[in-house]
Order: C-alpha cells, then structure tokens, then sequence
C-alpha cells in the first residue's frame, strides 16, 4: 500500500469516526479561553496597584499580547499542517499554562509583562480546534459549521464566568490566589486535550520557511511596535511613523521570499485566491470592532453626564451588565450562524452577520444617550459579531487546500489581532484629542472622538461585507477523504 492511499484512507476513518465527543473536549479549551479573556478585566487596578504601577501603565498588557499574538500564528498554523494540529494545540496550551502560572507568580512588572504576553499563545487554539474538526468531519462544512458555532458559544460563555468569578472572590481571595485560578483552568484543558483529543493524519509535508518566518516577524514586529509608540508618544512624533514605513518595506521582500519558495510560511497565493482574500481581509476589518471598540465603550458608559454633557454615568457593575449582554449575545450569534447558513448558505449567513455589525455601531450615532440604548446596539452588534467569529475561520478552511487548513484557519486570527491593533491606536488618538483617555482626573475625550471611533466600526463592518459578497460559494471543492 503506498503512502497515499494509507493517508486516504486514515483520513477516511478520521472523517466517519464520532466527532461529538472530540467536540465536547474542545469546548473545555474554549472556556478555558473565554476565563482568560475576561477573568482579568475587573481586577485590572488591583493588579496594577499590586505592581505598583499607574493604571494607565496596564494598557502595556493589551499591547504586548497582541504583538506576541501575531507574531506566533503564522508559525504554529504552519506546524499545524505540517506536524499535526492536536500537536499544536497541545503545546501552545503547555505554553500558556506555564505563561498563566508566571502571570500569578510574578513579583515585577517586567516578568508580569513578560508571562502576560507570552500568555497570548492561547489565540491559535480556536483555529486549530477548526483544522481539526474540518480533518476529522472529511471537510464537511455543515458540521464544521455547527461545531465552531458550539466552540464559541463555550468561548463566550467562558467569557462571561471569568468576569462575574473574579468580581465576586476579588474581595474575599488575595491577588495571588485570585490570579492563579486561570492557570488552574488552563491546566485543566490541557488535561482536556491529552485525553479527549486524538491527532488526525498528517497531509502536508516538507520543513518550516524560517527564512519568511524571521522577515514576517520583523515586519509584524516593526508595523506593532510603530502603533505602540502611537499610542505612547503621540502621531507628532516622527519616529512611529518610521518603524511603521520600515515594516511595510520589509514586506516587499518578504513577499518575494514566500513566492519564490516551493513550502512557504505563508502561502501568498492560497491566502490571495478569490475564494480566501476576502476572507481575510474581513478578519482584519472586523478585529477593528471586536478587538479595538471595547475600551471606548467602557471609558463612555463611566463618563459623567453632568460633567461632559454626554455618557451614561454608569457604575462599575452597569458596565459589567453592558459587556456582560453584549458577551452573551456573542454566544447567540455564534449559535444562529449555524442555523441561518443551513438556510441560506455560509456566504450570505456572513454578509448577513457583518450587516448586523454595521448597524450595531451606526445606531451609536443618533442613539447613546442611555444605557437601553446603549445595550440594543452593542446586543444588536454583538449577535454580527458572535457569528463572524465562529464564521471566519470555518469559511476559510472550506476555500483552502487540505494541506493548509491551519495556515488560513490561523490567518483569520492573525489578521483580526492586525486590524484590532490599527483600531486601537486610531481610537486612542481619537479619544485623546481633546482629553485623556486614561484618568478621568487629567480630562475626558471629546463627544466627537466617541462618534468617530462608532463610524469607522460600522463603516469597515460594511466594508467587510461587501468583501464577503465576493467569495464565491463554499463547498466548491471536493473535501478530504470524502469522494467528490
């Protein structure tokens, strides 16, 4: 028997072998993302004071995760392909279980950064999830569909619990312990994993483009630590905008290194065929929303009416009640993206969720005036938003190759942490250009910087939807292992 056919045939075997309980599993993993995702957020200025450090300095987390994020995607998609996704998954969770344990245990600020940003391995785990559903499903993109719907909603739930966890035992435990009960979760998906989880065949083959990889990290490191500077010294200053036009020029040569080559790091011409573009570049559009619009949101509902004229004056614990609807609405339209696509088809079910985007946002700008407001917008963008996570890599993985399923399940990722650190920056200028965004004892930012920062979320989400208008059906391809 040749390799080949031993490879068809495995994978025939993976595709008809039960998936509800690989399923089951991994949505373990997503919970365990979702706790990291917002079981810090309440507890930002105790961790701060703990470090003894301003609060403004805590903006230095979301910062160096998103480098670091996108800076690892690229490279453990492609091991995905090459080595075995559940391998992946395996060590990037092993990775940000010791990253977790080091946040809990950090005695300075420097090695709290540090394990912090490391701690952003866990951002390949929902992509991999996918490249190893879409193996062990033989590509069937209905149950890849729905599968990547449930992994959401448990990311969003997960989402949910870790904030209302760490309020309620934020009085009673101290940082140390408070901080360490992430690490016990994380650990405990990785147990998830290693028992629940088994690896599907290998089809792709050949070595790791080191070469691309050290030019793309460069590049990547040049454009992310341009927005950071951004952010810290102001657009007046000439040297952010060096390091950005330095990081462009080193994708010129980074794209001919990546043609040429015959096993690329990223495959420039998968990612740009007809099928895939649009698909990234809707990551890249929507990270703006769902990555960058989230602190203005915040930093607007505690604004004082009676102070500045507008905001909603809102507690901390309003607040909570806002993210909190808008995270589980999340979970709603992860959930609906299943139900809608088997109507009418993953194209349109997208175009439809980047649509309710648009109008989430846009409705910010005549409405925001009170919290019932506040909430049917962000809910009513949130249900868009919930559905294009579980979408964008489902849809990339049914216009790619077999062999490069992780490579553009990742892509989405990595782009959509791009997009979100672009947003983040403009935001933050925004918001800054009459005030401070980072205390409101130095200031508050202008009405005007609000309306701008909604206007561009709801016009990228109607540009993303004109992009994803474009992919042509999914489903054009035979899948693995499944004769066509």
């Amino acid at each position: 028997m040749s390799d080949s056919t031993a490879v068809s045939d495995a994978a025939r075997a993976v595709a008809h072998s039960p998936i509800t309980r690989v399923v089951g599993f991994l949505i373990c993993v997503e919970l365990a993302s979702g706790v990291l995702q917002g079981y810090y957020t309440p507890v930002f200025t105790d961790i701060a004071r703990h470090l003894s450090v301003k609060d403004a300095d805590v903006n230095w987390f979301e910062a160096a995760q998103l480098i670091v994020s996108a800076l690892v995607v690229p490279l453990l998609a492609r091991l995905g392909d090459l080595i075995g996704h559940r391998k992946v998954l395996l060590l990037s969770t092993v990775v940000t279980a010791l990253a977790s344990w080091g946040v809990a245990f950090a005695p300075t600020f420097g090695l709290f950064l540090v394990a912090w940003a490391i701690q952003g391995f866990y951002v390949v785990w929902l992509p991999m999830e996918v490249a190893i559903i879409h193996r062990r499903t033989g590509g069937s993109e209905r149950r890849v569909r729905g599968a990547a719907g449930l992994l959401v909603a448990g990311l969003e739930l997960g989402v949910i619990a870790g904030a209302l966890t760490s309020g309620a035992l934020a009085e009673s435990l101290g940082l140390t312990a408070l901080l360490a009960l992430p690490a016990v979760v994380v650990t405990l998906a990785l147990v998830a994993i290693w028992f629940g989880v088994e690896e599907s065949p290998v089809l792709a083959g050949g070595s790791v483009d080191w070469r691309g990889f050290w030019l793309v990290t460069l590049a990547l490191g040049l454009v992310m630590g341009g927005l950071v500077l951004v952010r810290v010294v102001g657009p007046g200053s000439p040297w952010p905008w060096v390091l950005l036009v330095a990081g462009g020029a080193v994708l010129l040569p980074f794209a001919r290194v990546e043609l040429a080559h015959p096993e690329p790091l990223v495959d420039l011409r998968i990612l740009g065929a007809r099928g895939q573009w649009p698909v990234q570049a809707t990551a890249f559009l929507f990270g703006v929303s769902v990555l960058g619009a989230q602190i203005p949101l915040s930093t607007f509902a505690r604004t004082d009416p009676a102070v500045t004229g507008y905001g909603l004056g809102a507690s901390a614990g309003r607040v909570s009640i806002i993210i909190g609807g808008y995270v589980l609405s999340l979970a709603v339209g992860a959930l609906l993206l299943h139900l809608l696509a088997h109507r009418t088809g993953t194209r349109v079910a997208m175009v439809v969720a980047a649509l309710l985007v648009a109008v989430g946002y846009l409705l910010f700008l005549p409405f925001h005036a009170s919290l019932a407001q506040t909430m049917t917008n962000m809910v009513v963008a949130g249900l868009g938003s919930g559905a294009l996570v579980a979408g964008l890599p489902t849809a990339a993985a049914a216009q790619a190759p077999p062999t490069h399923t992780g490579l553009t399940t990742g892509m989405t990722n990595t782009t959509k942490t791009i997009g979100g650190a672009f947003a983040s920056s403009v935001f933050a200028i925004a918001l800054a250009s009459t005030g401070s965004v980072d205390t409101e004892a130095t200031g508050h930012a202008s009405l005007s910087g609000y309306l701008a920062v909604w206007a561009i979320c709801g016009v990228t989400a109607l540009v993303a939807a004109v992009f994803l208008a474009v992919v042509r059906p999914v489903g054009s391809r035979p899948a693995v292992g499944v004769p066509g």
